[in-house]
């Protein structure tokens, strides 16, 4: 019978990790792409399966809830298992915990199966046979990710960014964990040093490819000072990419420090 969870460990090392010590964002989702690729292809819908039958799967939204990041050298348990479908998305569902086995981040991600010719969305419930709601039965962790909202027209701008090789993957596309590294590189780092994220979302929307140019639109939100909508947008034909929400909390354990 096939395994319906999976586990992996994953030693944070120092290029994994930020200024302040902690495991970047970008590298953490990094390590849950990683184990939802060899998952797949264990399960029999990895990418070379797909693409026998000339299609491809595409991320389409991203979410976490994290009570604490990792630091250097720790080890961490990410385990992972398909939570079926629903109309057009394949979902999946993360849990993180540390070497006393303590859940310290929730996650789940939406898929999109895309014929590799026409570029349309396929519906996955008939590609994807074993990727069933009941066989995979499992209480999610948190909810699946949502639409997000645009930031505010009065919001900042960064600087331009032209895309460069070390930010594609191997299809010649941006890489996924790009777009989150330029979000946060947005951020001043004295906020970064006192704070860390405690939920994040992101919707990819379009793709990008080497050497366009981008920006990044930033709003707070109205309610929480914590909480910010981003976007980034290719300049050439102001297309938006993707959006990005992060919600930060102030580190205490920092702070005594």
């Amino acid at each position: 019978m096939e395994t319906l969870q999976f586990e992996k460990e994953y030693r944070v090392h120092l290029y994994d990790t930020g200024p302040d010590g902690k495991v970047s964002l970008y590298s953490l989702f990094n390590y849950m792409q990683d184990i939802a690729s060899e998952h797949a292809v264990m399960l029999g819908f990895g990418r070379d399966d797909l693409m026998s039958g000339n299609r491809f799967w595409v991320l389409s939204r991203m979410y976490a809830v994290i009570t604490e990041l990792p630091q250097w050298n720790d080890t961490i348990f990410v385990n992972t298992w398909p939570s079926g479908t629903d109309k057009l998305f394949a979902f999946r569902s993360f849990s993180v915990y540390n070497t006393e086995r303590k859940k310290i981040i929730s996650a789940s991600s939406s898929c999109l199966i895309l014929d590799h010719t026409t570029r349309k969305v396929q519906r996955p419930d008939g590609i994807l046979p074993r990727y069933d709601p009941d066989l995979y039965r499992h209480d999610a962790p948190v909810r699946n990710a949502m639409k997000i909202e645009a930031p505010d027209e009065n919001g900042c701008t960064s600087s331009e960014y032209r895309i460069k090789p070390s930010d594609l993957d191997v299809n010649l596309h941006t890489n996924n964990v790009a777009y989150l590294r330029w979000v946060t590189d947005t951020y001043d780092l004295d906020y970064i040093m006192t704070h860390f994220p405690c939920e994040a979302e992101i919707n990819y929307l379009a793709e990008s490819l080497y050497n366009e140019e981008i920006i990044t639109k930033t709003s707070a939100d109205k309610g929480n000072c914590n909480v910010f909508n981003h976007s980034v947008i290719r300049t050439g034909d102001k297309k938006e990419l993707c959006r990005v929400k992060l919600e930060w909390k102030e580190d205490s354990v920092k702070k005594v420090n």
